[in-house]
């Protein structure tokens, strides 16, 4: 099982949420969503992991056991440059893989072209194959560019 997550922030609250599931699955088999009152952390240019970090820690604490947590951003930004999946990976150990829908310069990444699309899904990974990775994201179910479960995530952490 695989455990993508995303967090969305309004004024008032953050919500995070985790789908757990096998790669190629349509439908999850878990579905966890937190909502925390209060105002997120500000945003840190450079820094954005400061802000997202306590709230995955915090949902993937109910989650069991996965192969590999799935972010929306990216692991590496750069030679020597940490991105979000890495210090994920940092505070709690096992492979992170970063799927991030706009490209961040200097950030080396796997390409990934899904459906119909022309716009590349930017793949990132530790303790998991960087190409392996990506090919997992290419096959992920649904038709367009960004996977049925990613935007399943999405839509939980957007409240939709």
């Amino acid at each position: 099982m695989i455990c993508i997550v995303d967090v969305h922030y309004e004024p008032d609250r953050v919500t995070a949420a985790a789908v757990g599931a096998e790669w190629d699955d349509e439908i999850a088999t878990i579905e966890i969503v937190v909502r925390t009152k209060g105002p997120a952390a500000d945003y840190n240019p450079g820094a954005f992991y400061e802000r997202e970090l306590p709230y995955l820690l915090a949902i993937l604490e109910r989650m069991p056991p996965v192969e590999a947590v799935v972010v929306d951003g990216y692991v590496w930004l750069g030679p020597d440059h940490p991105g979000l999946g890495w210090h994920l990976h940092r505070a709690r150990g096992g492979p992170v893989i970063g799927i991030a829908k706009t490209q961040f310069a200097g950030a080396v990444s796997n390409d990934v072209i899904r459906g119909d699309s022309h716009r590349a899904l930017h793949v990132t990974a530790i303790d998991f194959d960087a190409v392996a990775a990506a090919e997992r994201v290419r096959a992920m179910h649904g038709e367009h560019r960004i996977p049925t479960l990613v935007r399943r995530a999405d839509t939980l952490a957007r409240g939709r």
